[in-house]
């Protein structure tokens, strides 16, 4: 004890720890006053367990040893789920974000391990998940100098804010519960995407006097715009051939947008995020190239929760339609191009809204059932030709519950799936978005199966994709977890093939894969490896998957499949538009 009240304590750590806070192992000294208080880490945990995060997913380090000793004391309150690389444990939270709708974490160190999470951080931008990352540093003072510590890299607070809609830095205990608050008001209100905190080794330990009470984040209403709505409602009143378009926005507004689409007698399409949103089954529901049939015609149109990026860009749009958009976020509706009507809010609340005031300005609407219905029809004959991959997703919809959760992946069969695979429910089609991140299947399906443990979660992979993650499987493993996984194995990146076969004379390169034998390698695991090669075959193994307890892989050797791209990059049809130029 020094005369001045202070203690000092000399790590007894081995040289590789203590190179970690620069050449004097000496830690923060600590008033004998001060062990009441609550350290930084201790205080994020309580602030963390405060706003209802119940898993926290993450791969330990040295710079964040003093969370994980505090996290250890909270393992009741807070499950820690551990990846075997840290892109694992950022695409599991991204899964939970997405198959919940709600906030989601993860927790890496810094540097290196903070680079291996920013594909799935991108992944989450472009999404719109509620994902907070939570990111180790090296020691405060050391910050920004150069001086070549472990997992030092330039900016990482730069690179952290450029991936996240808000961040920060902690820089003292005080500053902890304020953050973890802001970082929740950021996830649960306006455009939901990821965000940010990051606390340098140092301060994860030092102690302070810190308010904890109890502040839970909540989402708080927006004021709805009545002038515009009423505008909407006489353009949605007026309209003789009005279209609905949803995204990632619309799939907590499913009711409310179902009740509008029936109201209008309009059909409903999404691209990629959002199906499910309107049952598969409902008349009024249509596919991407039926979507795009009615473009051509459409008068209205009626954009919720999406970029509307591809009906812009690649379809075109003209003078003849008028467009209203339903956003939460002002930035996005006119980066194409200015819509007639801006309605910025919930989709939810103003979808209601719109509703309440559209009978005012229509008359009762004729059925389309049977119009669209055939229109339906002429193009599932058109599908019909996209054989394996359609009798694959037959088995897959007839055997998955009605609940139960499809993970898309960057395979020829998940390509089909996103529009010719039925959604019964908003939330059980997993999709990356316009990142198309491939080989996130695994553990983003983990993340998803943890976080909706009574649903039925099947991961679609191919060969390549499957082997950026296939060591997640050991988390699947020791979680006991019932994913099922199934890859489709043709021993090539088989969309670059293609494309090289097609478009470049047959000049391949950097496209054939030596793979092992996927049944056997999930039996390494401790996994239940099952072969297929029909979709009778894996109608088969799925039923055997679903009454194994734990993970199953199935492997479908597979040649080349049926391109769907002519059903996915669809020409121009009124003005302005590129066609299929456009991704």
């Amino acid at each position: 004890m020094r005369s001045d009240g202070w203690s000092s304590c000399v790590l007894d750590l081995p040289v590789e720890t203590l190179s970690v806070f620069g050449t004097n192992p000496i830690v923060p000294m600590i008033r004998e006053s001060d062990m009441n208080r609550l350290s930084t880490a201790e205080a994020i945990v309580e602030r963390l367990v405060q706003h209802g995060v119940q898993r926290l997913f993450c791969l330990p380090g040295v710079q964040n040893d003093p969370l994980f000793d505090v996290l250890f004391d909270a393992k009741d309150r807070i499950e820690i789920v551990q990846s075997r690389h840290e892109e694992g444990a950022a695409y599991m939270a991204l899964g939970a974000a997405l198959a919940t709708g709600a906030p989601s974490a993860y927790c890496v160190v810094p540097g290196p391990g903070f680079l291996n999470t920013t594909t799935a951080l991108a992944t989450a931008q472009s999404c719109g998940a509620q994902v907070l990352a939570l990111i180790g540093q090296i020691p405060s003072a050391y910050i920004g100098r150069g001086l070549g510590l472990l997992h030092e890299i330039p900016d990482q607070s730069g690179i952290l804010g450029l991936l996240t809609k808000w961040s920060a830095s902690i820089k003292a205990p005080i500053e902890g519960p304020k953050l973890v608050d802001e970082a929740f008001n950021q996830l649960l209100n306006g455009k939901p995407q990821p965000v940010g905190l990051e606390c340098a080794a140092d301060i994860w330990a030092k102690k302070a006097a810190v308010d904890l009470t109890d502040v839970r984040g909540q989402r708080r209403p927006l004021a709805i715009d009545d002038d515009a709505v009423e505008t909407a409602a006489k353009l949605l009143g007026g309209a003789q051939k009005p279209l609905i378009v949803v995204g990632g926005g619309a799939q907590d507004a499913s009711a409310e947008i179902t009740e509008l689409a029936e109201l209008l007698q309009a059909p409903v399409t999404a691209f990629r995020m959002g199906h499910g949103v309107v049952d598969s089954r409902n008349p009024l529901s249509v596919t991407v190239p039926v979507g795009h049939h009615l473009w051509r015609d459409a008068d209205v149109i009626l954009g919720i929760g999406t970029r509307l990026q591809t009906q812009q860009l690649a379809w075109g749009v003209d003078d003849a339609m008028k467009i209203i958009r339903i956003d939460i976020d002002p930035a996005e509706v006119n980066r194409i191009r200015e819509p007639d009507v801006t309605l910025i809010g919930y989709a939810d609340a103003v979808v209601q809204r719109l509703t309440d005031r559209l009978p005012s300005h229509m008359g009762r609407r004729a059925r389309r059932a049977d119009e669209i219905g055939r229109l339906k029809e002429g193009f599932a004959a058109k599908f019909a030709k996209l054989q394996p991959q359609l009798d694959y997703l037959e088995v897959i919809r007839s055997e998955l519950p009605e609940d139960g959760i499809l993970v898309d992946e960057l395979v020829q069969v998940g390509y089909v799936a996103r529009f010719a695979y039925p959604v019964y429910k908003p939330r059980t089609f997993i999709c990356n978005g316009y990142q198309g991140t491939l080989g996130w299947g695994v553990p983003t399906s983990i993340g998803v199966q943890m976080a909706r443990p009574t649903q039925r979660v099947i991961a679609l992979a191919g060969d390549g994709g499957f082997m950026f993650n296939v060591q997640e499987l050991a988390i699947a493993v020791q979680r006991d977890l019932p994913l099922v996984t199934i890859v489709f194995n043709d021993g090539a990146f088989g969309n670059v093939r293609r494309i090289q076969k097609s478009q470049f004379g047959n000049r391949l390169i950097g496209t054939d894969l030596v793979n092992p034998d996927f049944v056997r390698l999930a039996e390494s695991f401790g996994a239940m490896g099952l072969p297929a090669s029909s979709p009778a075959t894996l109608r088969s193994a799925l039923r055997q998957a679903f009454d194994h307890k734990g993970p199953s892989v199935i492997e479908i050797r597979c040649g080349e499949m049926p391109s769907p791209w002519e059903f996915m990059l669809l020409p121009a049809l009124r003005g302005g538009g590129m066609g299929a130029s456009v991704f």
